[in-house]
Formats: structure tokens, sequence, C-alpha cells
């Protein structure tokens, strides 16, 4: 019987993802110093890394991903601390056949940015994404172009980074807002700034800051005054 309703998408993706994991330190380790031919994606869950590649270093805290790019020698600047965790993914880039009519025209999304050092503003869901490459890694279940796409939206997440402070003013006032709001709702109860920010599903350092350039007070600060 002939499916009448099958959908054939035509589609293209960027990126050719390798392999990806989740490295947890367990003391004195240091990262490699080498040069690779992939493009690398660190992800900082839990403690500290600093890197360097070529003449540039790095420090990294929770929520801070790097990029590290082929052809370049990178390593780490001291040996890594007890409990330090991060995920990681290598891929590379997927020229497009231009003379290809499925790959050409203005049917494409704007090229993505992706700042070498940023902060995600909402961890979880960079982190969602690596678990499921992961899992689906380790049980050999990964289709090399779901891989793809998973390792292309990591980097969506990490273009959607607002630590450079490009994000629409009108955006971030709202979040801002809805931290205000949180607080006056709830200041009666045991509530930190971390808490605030889980809530709302924010990194809490990102939205301090938003919080403080529309305020003008800590999400600490706003808290004792509330409660006053």
């Amino acid at each position: 019987m002939e499916l009448l309703d099958t959908l054939a998408l035509t589609t293209y993706c960027p990126l050719k993802a390798l392999n990806a994991g989740l490295f947890i330190s367990r003391g004195a380790a240091m990262h490699p110093t080498r040069i690779i031919n992939s493009h690398e994606l660190i992800f900082v869950k839990q403690g500290a890394l600093d890197m360097w590649e070529d003449d540039q270093t790095f420090h990294l805290e929770a929520g801070q991903t790097l990029h590290l790019w082929p052809g370049r020698k990178h390593g780490s600047i001291k040996p890594m601390e007890l409990g330090l965790k991060f995920y990681w993914i290598h891929f590379e880039i997927v020229e497009r056949d231009t003379k290809d009519e499925r790959t050409s025209g203005d049917r494409f999304a704007p090229a993505l940015k992706i700042p070498q050092l940023s902060r995600i503003t909402q961890s979880e869901r960079l982190e969602a994404l690596f678990l499921s490459f992961l899992k689906d890694q380790e049980t050999g279940l990964l289709h090399p172009y779901a891989a793809n796409l998973l390792a292309m939206l990591m980097l969506v997440e990490v273009a959607q980074s607002v630590d450079d402070g490009s994000a629409h003013p009108w955006d971030t006032n709202v979040v801002a807002a809805w931290a205000h709001t949180y607080i006056r709702i709830n200041f009666d109860r045991p509530i930190t700034t971390s808490k605030v920010a889980e809530a709302l599903g924010y990194d809490a350092d990102y939205l301090g800051r938003i919080y403080h350039r529309m305020y003008g007070c800590t999400l600490t600060e706003a808290i004792h005054r509330r409660r006053v």
C-alpha cells in the first residue's frame, strides 16, 4: 500500500559530529598538549578549567564554553582540580556544494556567530543536548545525521548566549522583570540568588547582571530590601 502521508524533506547540516564525552577529573590531570584536525567545544559543568590555545589563555568556570580551533596547539595551563567536570565534543565543518540547487538560495538561516569563550544563559539546555548525544553514542543508537543535528543545536545554544551583551534590551528587561516579580511574590520564603535563577531557568551570574543593569542592585540586595 502506498503511503500518502509521508513528509519528505531535503535538509542540510554544515557539521559532521565525530565523538563526545564527559570528563571527570580525579585531580592532578593535565589536558594533553596537542594539535587536532577537528573543532572542539568544551562545556564546563562543575569546577574550573584553565586552557591555552596558541598565544591565548582561557579561564572557564561552570556554565562556560570554549571553542578550540583545528590546527592550533592547545593544552591545560595547570593540573585540573579534583571534581572538575566538563563535556566535550569534536566536530568538523562540511562545506556546502553551491552547485546543488537544494543547498542554495535564501532558505538557509544566517551564519551563526560562535564566540570562542562564552557563558551559557540556560546551561541545562546545553547539558541536555550533550546527555542525549552521549546516551545514544554509548548504546550505539546515535544515527550520524542525528549526531550532526545535536552538535548543531549545541552551537545554536552557544550562539544565543548573551555574555557579550548583544541580546535585545527588551528581552533582558523582561527577564529582569520576571526576577523582580518572583522576589516580590516569594520574598518570605528561604530564597537565594541561585534559587531565583533556577526557578526562572537562567544562569545565576547572567540573571544577576541584567537585574543589576535594570534595577541598580544585586538580586541578594533586592531580596533583603523586600524583607525589610
